[in-house]
């Protein structure tokens, strides 16, 4: 960035612009470019941040979304939920990784159900990640998901949200300088796992959220969630296909099994009784 304004400036210089004080001006634009400090990000530092969030229950935070309605963390409790942080004036890095999410996202969803899980992008450069610039930048990348909310959060309490996630980052001359990550938080709002790159793999992701599901403390209170939760785990990736497929041989090792207990248990109940002494009548 530094580099480039400089060259800019060194071109306009030598440009015959009639007016020498706008070429002036470009000088010394370049100059201060090229003399300010570049603010650099510390990844290692970022990194520790965001694994220091791993386990933490997070706030109950408010938010506006895209359509205008207000959501909380709170609204999304019971079920897997994937957050992402961007800012809308992202010219690559940010769309790349939210097209490379949606991707992974409506694989995950043909896979484990489309109910399974819900997905949520906040806007951290606030106030000009505000409802309706989060509702252009979704529509740039093609996201329609139905349980994919782009949510604006409270100027106030950015700097809070964003530690509370353990998403750091700092401004530069040309935006901001931040880990792509995705935030994985279980049904009961707790953060249980970190991912990291801006080409997530649909495969990560279903793994990722199978070992979600079987960490659940809460026993399935009805059928529905039992099937669910059934479903995430019972599946397994098919190379051939690059999908995930419900995996029939397991349902056929865990009949088995059972038939092997059943008869063993069958086996010793005969036995005992049939070796058991006879009562002696008085």
């Amino acid at each position: 960035m530094r580099r480039c304004c400089a060259e800019r400036a060194a071109r306009l210089a030598r440009s015959p612009l009639r007016s020498r004080a706008r070429r002036a001006a470009y000088v010394v634009a370049g100059l201060l470019a090229l003399a300010a400090p570049a603010a650099a990000l510390d990844y290692d530092a970022a990194l520790r941040t965001s694994q220091a969030a791993v386990g933490r229950t997070l706030g109950d935070y408010a938010f506006t979304a895209s359509d205008g309605a207000r959501v909380r963390i709170g609204d999304f409790r019971g079920r897997p939920l994937l957050v992402s942080f961007v800012y809308t004036g992202c010219g690559q890095v940010c769309p790349t990784t939210t097209r490379f999410l949606d991707k992974a996202v409506r694989e995950a969803q043909r896979t484990l159900g489309d109910d399974a899980f819900a997905v949520a992008t906040i806007g951290f450069n606030m106030p000009f990640d505000n409802p309706a610039a989060l509702a252009q930048f979704a529509r740039q990348q093609g996201i329609a998901a139905r349980n994919w909310k782009f949510l604006s959060p409270d100027t106030a309490g950015v700097e809070r949200l964003t530690a509370d996630f353990g998403f750091a980052y700092e401004a530069t001359a040309g935006g901001f300088d931040h880990v792509a990550q995705l935030t994985l938080v279980d049904a009961s709002g707790r953060v249980v796992r970190q991912l990291y790159g801006d080409t997530l793999e649909p495969r990560l992701l279903v793994t990722a959220l199978r070992d979600v599901a079987s960490g659940r403390a809460a026993p399935a209170s009805d059928l529905g969630r039992l099937l669910e939760r059934v479903r995430l785990l019972c599946t397994v990736y098919d190379a051939r296909t690059g999908k995930y497929r419900l995996d029939y041989a397991l349902f056929i090792e865990i009949f088995a099994g059972l038939t092997v207990l059943g008869g063993i248990a069958h086996y010793l109940t005969r036995e005992w009784r049939r070796q058991r002494p006879s009562r002696v009548r008085a």
